[in-house]
């Protein structure tokens, strides 16, 4: 099965003048998904594929987003007392549930977001969903 991309090209056309940009953050245990057999992760992904099938047509995937790498592979970046960057190796914090994936959503409020979001397949480890609007700058 192959990914679900999302392009602008295969987008139905959307009015931008009422839609709003959601970050769909993707939370959950890092270890359960490591944890998965080969089989099980090609569950999961059957499921997240089936996921994006059901919404992409609708437009309200903004963008298909990004996968993480495991948190052991992170850098944190926080300033010294004297002002320079000090970087570490892993998060910024030691947590049980950290972020796995970002998917942007484009909808016409946060409840229709939520709902969206709510679909999402609580496998694999993947057990918290958090919607925020994205800032836009005028």
């Amino acid at each position: 099965m192959a990914p679900p991309f999302v392009t602008k090209a295969n987008q139905p056309p959307r009015s931008k003048e009422h839609t709003m940009q959601y970050a769909m953050l993707i939370c959950g245990d890092e270890d359960a998904w490591t944890d998965l057999t080969p089989a099980g992760e090609e569950e999961v992904m059957k499921e997240i594929y089936a996921w994006y099938e059901k919404w992409q047509p609708s437009g309200k995937i903004a963008d298909g987003g990004v996968e993480l790498q495991p948190k052991h592979t992170a850098k944190t970046i926080r300033r010294g007392t004297d002002g320079a960057p000090v970087v570490t190796d892993g998060p910024y914090v030691e947590l049980k549930e950290v972020i796995g994936s970002i998917v942007m959503l484009e909808c016409d409020s946060i409840d229709e977001a939520v709902r969206i979001a709510s679909e999402w397949p609580s496998s694999g480890g993947m057990n918290t969903i958090e919607v925020r609007p994205v800032m836009v700058r005028e």
